[in-house]
């Protein structure tokens, strides 16, 4: 399976059918996380680009492409965040977009409606600190196993299962009022 996730970045072909497996869960991933659709648009881009270039980190052994998938969409989606953060005072947020034709932005509006509720349940749980959070997020959310989830975030089994546990206990004794946030 190794070999295959390089060829990923040398083979236009095994690229194709690598990003036909898994752009729509890619595009809910991101849509979770983010409202505008020209900004799910690029960071989908961007996190197969990504791919391209860290196809050869992929361990098989450690969990599915899809756990590794969602780790390089956390990383991009950090990276933009930094990004814009240094940048948040330009005027023109337009610049340097490609447009988007009608049909897509529909379909990606449609895909962000979609996910509002788990956006909402995101907000809510933006009280936890960071890694008890995005455990979270990868397990309820993205429904990754704990291992796949420790596998995107670069941690080991047991610590994702510590922070878990902690986050659920958090949960419980918040009143939140969200479907499918679990105490």
């Amino acid at each position: 399976m190794r070999r295959k996730q390089a060829k990923i970045a040398t083979d236009p072909v095994a690229f194709e059918a690598f990003y036909r497996r898994h752009v729509d869960a890619v595009t809910s991933f991101l849509a979770r996380r983010v409202d505008d659709p020209h900004d799910v648009a690029d960071l989908v881009a961007e996190v197969f680009m990504a791919v391209l270039d860290s196809a050869h980190t992929y361990r098989p052994e450690l969990g599915s492409e899809i756990a590794w998938l969602y780790g390089v969409a956390r990383k991009t989606i950090s990276a933009e965040r930094r990004r814009r953060y240094k940048q948040y005072q330009l005027a023109d947020r337009e610049g340097g977009r490609r447009p988007l034709a009608c049909d897509d932005v529909a379909r990606l509006v449609e895909r962000i409606d979609a996910e509002r509720e788990a956006r909402q349940a995101i907000e809510a749980m933006s009280e936890l600190p960071e890694g008890e959070r995005a455990v979270l997020e990868l397990v309820v959310m993205d429904q990754l196993t704990v291992t796949e989830a420790a596998l995107a975030l670069g941690i080991r089994q047991s610590a994702a299962k510590v922070r878990l546990h902690r986050a659920r206990r958090t949960l419980r004794n918040l009143p939140l009022v969200m479907n499918g946030v679990p105490g």
